[in-house]
């Protein structure tokens, strides 16, 4: 396990490298100035060089990178022309609230998409299971910023059940975790009912049954425990999305995520917090990947020795 772990962390070296390079190289030929927004639209022509020259903007781009890539190493990120703060510091800040959105809404993916999978296996070709993939695909298919929309109609305005947006309790976070768990509760279903299919026509399956074991006990000892890899696989893959693919989610419900300060930042040109959160979200989502992949190697030993 070990020497498992320790070829995973040796990938995400180069992995890291490329995607902050690739990034550094997109906000580089951005038309913005990062000098003027720092110095402000009123500042004068020589006080931008002067800033530009301070920042280092004026050193080739290569130079640029190095600088940039040594003080990420150490955690500096630079600074936000328009927070007035640390990129690092205004990230963590925000980070609590996206995990706290991420994990509400892999709950509620979990909580609908994997006992409707197994509803929808053990009563195959029954009005039940084709309720269930009907009601995955509506929920694969519906966007989620109109989802969103519709429950802050519906549940915060008419009803008055909930807050319209914004963070600070737990009734602020249901309606962004039902949006964003809906739509992946759908796919949850789908891959837990074609997994569980497959392990039911297994032999032990069989065996159990004429064993008289009763249907929820094979399902819950043998059918969920066996398809379950590819739960845990789908998991990992979620993490990211829900890391820096909420941003629709975040804006619709004035959530104060990372996603929604990323828009922010594109907005207003603001190139070292644009830099920043990327890299912030790559490290997320490379770390994400390395922590099921160990969940997996500790599953299925098969993964690990090959």
């Amino acid at each position: 396990m070990i020497a498992y772990l320790l070829r995973r962390l040796l990938f995400t070296v180069p992995v890291l490298i490329g995607i902050s390079l690739i990034t550094f190289v997109l906000i580089y030929f951005l038309p913005a100035d990062p000098a003027r927004m720092y110095a402000g639209p009123n500042a004068s022509v020589e006080a931008v060089n002067r800033i530009r020259t301070q920042l280092g903007l004026d050193q080739p781009f290569y130079v640029q990178y190095g600088r940039y890539l040594e003080r990420a190493v150490q955690g500096d990120l630079g600074y936000s022309y328009q927070l007035q703060m640390p990129v690092t510091q205004a990230i963590l800040s925000r980070f609590p609230y996206t995990l706290q959105l991420t994990l509400a809404g892999i709950f509620v993916e979990l909580l609908i998409g994997v006992p409707a999978g197994l509803l929808a296996a053990s009563r195959r070709s029954t009005w039940l299971d084709g309720t269930s993939m009907v009601a995955s695909l509506i929920g694969v298919s519906s966007p989620p910023f109109w989802l969103g929309l519709l429950m802050l109609y519906f549940f915060a305005f008419r009803l008055g059940l909930f807050p319209l947006g914004g963070a600070g309790s737990w009734q602020h976070l249901i309606l962004p975790a039902v949006t964003a768990g809906l739509g992946g509760a759908g796919w949850y279903a789908r891959m837990t009912r074609s997994s569980a299919l497959e392990v039911l026509s297994a032999d032990y399956v069989r065996t159990a049954r004429s064993k008289g074991l009763a249907g929820g006990q094979v399902l819950r000892r043998h059918v969920l425990r066996n398809a379950i890899n590819p739960i845990v696989t789908m998991v990992g893959m979620d993490i990211p999305w829900f890391i820096g693919g909420v941003v629709l989610i975040e804006t619709v419900f004035a959530w104060p995520g990372i996603g929604r300060m990323m828009v922010d930042a594109i907005l207003t040109d603001d190139v070292p917090l644009i830099l920043g959160t990327v890299t912030f979200t790559a490290v997320l989502v490379v770390v994400s990947s390395i922590i099921i992949d160990i969940v997996q190697a500790m599953l299925d030993p098969r993964i690990r020795l090959r």
